[in-house]
């Protein structure tokens, strides 16, 4: 899936993967996807309320061992 922007939040605990997150997608254009990588295995749930109450639109996501990776296209 294509990304516009990578974010890296491997070895951070909730709630700062989605509290970056949010900051880079202040930066992004509408329509533009961020992926983010996450290990805290709370981003399950957190990353799609996040998204739906943001107004972003989760595309998919994936786990990979402990690796969780979410690709969100800015509202």
């Amino acid at each position: 899936m294509k990304d516009d922007k990578v974010l890296d939040t491997r070895g951070k605990l909730c709630p700062m993967p989605v509290i970056e997150a949010s900051l880079v997608m202040k930066d992004l254009i509408s329509g533009h996807v961020l992926k983010v990588l996450a290990t805290d295995p709370g981003s399950k749930a957190d990353f799609p309320a996040w998204a739906e109450a943001s107004g972003h639109r989760l595309l998919k996501q994936e786990a990979k061992d402990t690796i969780f990776t979410y690709w969100i296209q800015k509202g």
